[in-house]
């Protein structure tokens, strides 16, 4: 099994540990999320890669693309992300925000690795934003059903957290029975969104489990061939 969004470098404890018991439950790989920190984990562990970008919360800092742009030529070094729009926390403006997207996504094209999609209440922008975009595109904690239609016009992967199990996430479910097979995900989005069987508890990639499970039982299939087919998807995806 494949954790496809998991940022280690949130847990307090020794990334070494939350490897180890990601590794026990049956989760042999984990994209982490970040920039150097990222990488720097990905290269010391089995089974870790990374995914590297600035969070649209920053954008009000200036954004070092060069050093992106190195960080990006690590071997283990995936994909470009998380990146996007969160109009929710408005942590940064909206167009600061926008200028970042837009050279992020020129940096994906230049380096050639897909982009990992961060988009909350701004999803008319993202879309908008992505139009233009030819590569391959992830939607990070999936949580935009009505974004559904687009991403599957655009060939774009979906990525379930752990908000998925949740009693009240009925419209996600509906959502993840219609991602085609080739094109479904998994994710933990540690520490937060613990699935149901878990919650109130931090997230680490060991629970991705529980999630596999819940989108195994809406789709009708069993939990170790759709764990089989992320795996492929996610290797197909981020080229592992």
């Amino acid at each position: 099994m494949i954790a496809t969004h998991a940022p280690l470098d949130a847990h307090d404890e020794d990334p070494a540990d939350v490897v180890a018991r990601a590794h026990a439950a049956g989760v042999t790989r984990i994209l982490t999320i970040g920039t150097a920190q990222a990488v720097e984990l990905a290269a010391a562990h089995d089974g870790v890669y990374a995914v590297v970008g600035v969070h649209p919360h920053d954008a009000g800092r200036e954004a070092d693309l060069d050093e992106l742009r190195r960080l990006l030529a690590h071997p283990k070094a995936v994909a470009v992300g998380e990146i996007g729009l969160d109009y929710y926390r408005d942590y940064a403006p909206h167009d600061a925000q926008q200028d970042l997207f837009a050279a992020q996504m020129a940096l994906a094209v230049e380096v050639d690795k897909p982009i990992v999609i961060h988009t909350r209440a701004a999803d008319e922008d993202t879309e908008q934003m992505l139009r233009g975009f030819g590569g391959t595109v992830v939607l990070h904690c999936f949580s935009s059903p009505h974004l559904l239609p687009t991403a599957l016009d655009r060939g774009w992967y979906v990525s379930f957290a752990g908000n998925v199990t949740y009693k009240n996430a009925t419209d996600l479910r509906l959502a993840a029975t219609q991602v085609p097979a080739e094109r479904i995900l998994a994710e933990t989005d540690c520490p937060y969104l613990a699935p149901q069987p878990v919650r109130g508890r931090k997230n680490e990639p060991a629970y991705v489990v529980h999630t596999l499970d819940a989108l195994a039982q809406v789709r009708r299939v069993e939990p170790a061939d759709l764990a089989a087919r992320i795996e492929a998807n996610a290797t197909a995806c981020f080229g592992l």
